[in-house]
């Protein structure tokens, strides 16, 4: 059981760092930093979008209209972040 709390905490981490690329990437094609025309750049883009869209739509759904200003992904890094901590704080006691 131990190792399937540290299981779950890694890919909750790996996600969290999945996040924070699609964010940054997402800033640079704003800013024109990289050429989504580049098939290696498009393709990583593209499969930081198919996992990380579904999460932040939801979210979106939810959160108010703030203009360009998009708080979806800190959202979802808080409520990992919680999910993880809530883990940890039932499941833990019982297995150390």
């Amino acid at each position: 059981m131990k190792s399937l709390l540290i299981l779950f905490d890694n890919i909750v981490t790996i996600y969290i760092w999945i996040l924070i690329i699609n964010a940054v990437l997402s800033w640079l094609v704003a800013f024109s930093v990289l050429n989504t025309s580049n098939r290696f750049v498009y393709s990583i883009l593209d499969v930081s979008y198919r996992l990380t869209a579904p999460p932040l739509n939801f979210i979106r759904k939810y959160l108010p209209n703030l203009g360009s200003i998009d708080i979806s992904p800190v959202v979802l890094i808080l409520l990992l972040m919680f999910l993880r901590n809530l883990v940890f704080e039932f499941l833990a006691p019982t297995l150390f």
